[in-house]
């Protein structure tokens, strides 16, 4: 692949023992490497598993006293896009996604972001309502398009693998047509603000 090629960073929000969001994660991360318009890396949060923010000083300082909040910030800061994979609870995002998400600030900057919701009879769209005002304080760009997946439970096998359909698929690509779309656009905003800070 082409080193230029732009790098998609897919976020597994979810960390509960027996979630079904790595096994989404996953799909996104097949879809996106097959579609091969972007680099695909994987943040899973059950893994990073940063702590409730403890850092002292705003992350508008980028002052990080924590090796686990520089590891984080390198590699938001080195994505192109993000695409966020999260589940619904109560009318919402989850807790672990709203820590990772306010551990930085400049790093989020100018980032489109993608949208992949899961839930029940909601498909998670209540969470990405709740999601999107969030992003866009951080200077993000959240693409229109977005995955949203009902009764998610009945497309994950009891191996953990997930089944998509052609519509899931479809939307998949039209969400990274999008993203490309923006990454295109705002890569001028994007390198001058990693310029700023080095």
């Amino acid at each position: 692949m082409n080193p230029e090629t732009p790098r998609l960073l897919v976020v597994i929000g979810s960390t509960r023992p027996g979630r079904v969001g790595a096994a989404v994660a996953d799909w996104i991360t097949t879809q996106a490497h097959q579609d091969g318009r972007f680099q695909v890396e994987v943040a899973d949060l059950a893994q990073i598993n940063l702590p409730l923010f403890d850092e002292p000083h705003h992350p508008r300082l980028q002052r990080y006293s924590h090796e686990h909040t520089k590891n984080w910030s390198a590699l938001v800061d080195r994505a192109d896009a993000v695409a966020m994979v999260f589940p619904e609870y109560n009318h919402s995002f989850n807790a672990a996604t709203k820590n990772a998400i306010d551990y930085l600030f400049h790093e989020w900057a100018y980032t489109p972001v993608g949208l992949v919701s899961y839930g029940g009879v909601s498909a998670g769209c209540r969470a990405a309502q709740a999601l999107r005002p969030v992003l866009a304080a951080l200077n993000t760009m959240v693409a229109t398009p977005a995955v949203t997946i009902p009764f998610v439970a009945q497309h994950v096998d009891d191996n953990g693998t997930f089944s998509s359909t052609p519509l899931l698929d479809q939307s998949v690509t039209d969400l990274l047509t999008e993203l490309v779309a923006l990454e295109q656009a705002l890569r001028g905003l994007r390198e001058h603000n990693r310029s700023l800070r080095s």
